[in-house]
């Protein structure tokens, strides 16, 4: 299909962290390289990312959702659960429901609807192994509302490129300039369009892996800030993503997107 009206809902991955454009500040991520591969098939697509970091699957249904259906889009992507599963109080069937409620509603609204499974973080983070049984229950969830509503389904949980830090930023957790360029093939290999082949193939040399020392900076530079962070917010009753706003909210064209990559 020549889409037209493309438009992304989700958290940080959907906003594009980690991923910023060259010389500049804003993020570029999968959803702006899918956009640039629409263009080039349709010079007419309209392009617009409602994503906002922190947010999870409720807040996403309650504050992207109503823009999205107001710009009725013909494709749409839903990237989120991950603010979800890090949030206390996990409670896996609450998860489900907000997840069949997203995934309804944007079928509801677009001819074509997107979603992804979450990777695998136990082997890039010590202390993922305690966070899968949430993962593999959120992905089980996105994947029944995937067949239940027709949407098309990105599979990133068998993705051998998680066990790669290659693929991510420094914090493990956001996809790195790699890792958004892989994630874009995906999209465009699921939706039966032309993608640059090199974001497929493996790159070069053997994964890169954590050793302890690695393991110990990591978790001084990124995991104790992050928890400190986490923990003043619940304090003050603060969400993750408060203050930010959408990097495009309304449909423009592609062209306008600064530092276009091929």
């Amino acid at each position: 299909m020549n889409y037209e009206r493309f438009v992304v809902v989700g958290d940080s991955c959907a906003e594009g962290l980690d991923d910023p454009y060259p010389g500049g500040s804003q993020y570029r991520g999968w959803a702006d390289l899918v956009a640039n591969g629409l263009a080039e098939r349709n010079r007419a697509v309209r392009y617009a990312n409602l994503a906002v970091r922190g947010r999870r699957l409720d807040q996403i249904s309650t504050e992207q959702l109503p823009d999205a259906e107001r710009l009725r889009p013909d494709l749409a992507a839903l990237f989120g659960g991950g603010n979800d599963v890090l949030a206390p109080g996990w409670n896996a069937s609450i998860v489900a429901t907000r997840v069949d409620t997203a995934v309804r509603r944007l079928t509801e609204s677009a001819d074509t609807v997107v979603t992804f499974t979450l990777s695998d973080i136990s082997d890039r983070m010590p202390l993922g192994r305690r966070l899968r049984p949430r993962i593999e229950a959120l992905n089980e969830a996105i994947r029944g509302a995937a067949e239940t509503y027709g949407a098309v389904l990105v599979d990133l949980w068998p993705d051998q490129a998680a066990r790669d830090l290659r693929y991510f930023g420094r914090d493990r957790l956001h996809l790195g300039e790699h890792g958004h360029r892989r994630v874009a093939a995906h999209v465009l290999d699921r939706l039966g369009l032309p993608y640059a082949r090199p974001w497929l193939d493996p790159l070069a040399g053997p994964p890169a892996r954590p050793g302890p020392r690695a393991q110990a900076d990591w978790l001084l530079r990124e995991v104790l800030p992050a928890a400190r962070t986490r923990l003043r917010n619940r304090i003050i009753g603060r969400s993750p993503g408060d203050g930010f706003l959408p990097k495009r909210p309304e449909l423009l064209p592609v062209t306008t997107m600064a530092g276009r990559s091929h």
